[in-house]
């Protein structure tokens, strides 16, 4: 019985997750789509057989499928849920008026751009209410406790020292500090620090501190230092427009991050192990639901949310960044692509993520075996 428990702690609030980020960047497909006069013919939550649906008053059919594990918009005229092709040979010319393929380029743009748009604006509300309703509470860089045996005792870095900058970039912050610091790929920080008024300069080789860790939890080479806790810290509170502003930087920032980690793993500094795929999504769904507060799980959401939004922009085929490059040279050479060719990219496309998810599920599993078992 303790099984099943367990399952449902990870189970439920994967399925939650998913299924409120899928019917986010549908319904931003949905919303553009509508505003510029296309019809949609399926909204769905989840692949496969229908386990519920309902048609509304505009022939829309809504429905819930069998597998959780994303969802589709399928607009008039598309012949597959990634409207990856047309079928438009039984539409009749008022049809046409409202079917995907008969749109223009800026229109079909727009419409693929909304999923992901939709994906960064939840992220923006979400971050946005969070700062309005709580403040915003920003730790400076200053070192509070370093760890015994860690490479930051063994370089020399005391407490209340101020982090100035990591790897030659400014922090501000003790999270920017904590970022920077994860950023790095080859094992040694360059940091530049300030005590008692002096400079100090020093290079630091990560470590790994297997007692500072949990049972169980990744273990990683880090610094060993703690922010400031010494001091109460109160949250700055901010009006409604300060809060959205600071909600869009954060999103910003965190999408230059990402995109950072991405392309250190491209050029290769950084190794292929960090890419996750839905089981790593669960596992760290359920981690949060069991062990923190349902504020915690909302900021992992938002934060899925901009992976997802970033992700769907890649310019890889079936994906919508793929469609964005499609209609952004049918708009340069004002001509539509050939049907055959689109096909063969499309397929091509397929190939390439089903590459990704198998690679990507290989890490998830690899992953869980080193964390039970090791």
């Amino acid at each position: 019985m303790d099984w099943l428990i367990n399952a449902a702690y990870y189970v439920i609030p994967f399925v939650v997750l998913l299924g409120i980020l899928v019917f986010v960047h549908e319904f931003g497909h949905y919303i553009v789509a509508k505003l510029c006069g296309v019809k949609v013919a399926e909204f769905s939550i989840g692949f496969g057989k229908m386990l519920w649906g309902r048609r509304d008053s505009s022939g829309t059919l809504w429905k819930i499928s069998a597998v959780p594990l994303g969802g589709y918009c399928k607009f008039l005229g598309d012949s597959d849920a990634a409207s990856g092709g047309s079928d438009t040979d039984e539409l009749s010319e008022e049809d046409k008026k409202y079917a995907f393929a008969f749109q223009n380029p800026f229109k079909k743009l727009a419409i693929v751009i909304g999923g992901p748009g939709f994906n960064y604006l939840f992220a923006v509300l979400v971050f946005a209410a969070m700062f309005f309703a709580y403040g915003k509470m920003d730790f400076p860089p200053v070192v509070g406790e370093v760890i015994k045996g860690s490479a930051a005792e063994k370089a020399g870095i005391q407490p209340k020292d101020e982090i100035l900058s990591v790897d030659g970039r400014t922090v501000k912050t003790f999270q920017e500090f904590r970022q920077e610091v994860d950023m790095n790929t080859d094992g040694t920080v360059d940091l530049e620090l300030m005590r008692n008024g002096r400079k100090i300069s020093l290079t630091v080789k990560l470590e790994t501190i297997p007692l500072s860790v949990e049972p169980n939890q990744e273990q990683k080479p880090m610094l060993g230092v703690s922010s400031l806790t010494t001091v109460e810290f109160n949250p700055i509170e901010l009006s409604l427009p300060e809060a959205i502003k600071e909600a869009g930087t954060m999103t910003w920032q965190i999408t230059v991050v990402t995109l950072r980690g991405v392309g250190q793993m491209i050029s290769g500094a950084r190794g292929t192990e960090d890419l996750g795929g839905i089981v790593r999504i669960a596992e760290m769904s359920g981690d949060i639901s069991r062990s923190s507060s349902w504020l915690d799980f909302v900021v992992f959401m938002a934060l899925l949310s901009i992976n997802l939004g970033l992700i769907n922009l890649f310019p890889i085929p079936l994906l919508d960044g793929g469609h964005v490059v499609i209609y952004l040279i049918e708009i340069v050479i004002r001509r539509e692509i050939n049907e055959r060719a689109k096909e063969y990219v499309f397929k091509a496309g397929f190939m390439l993520l089903i590459a990704l998810m198998l690679f990507a599920t290989y890490n998830d599993f690899a992953r869980l075996f080193n964390r039970w078992f090791s």
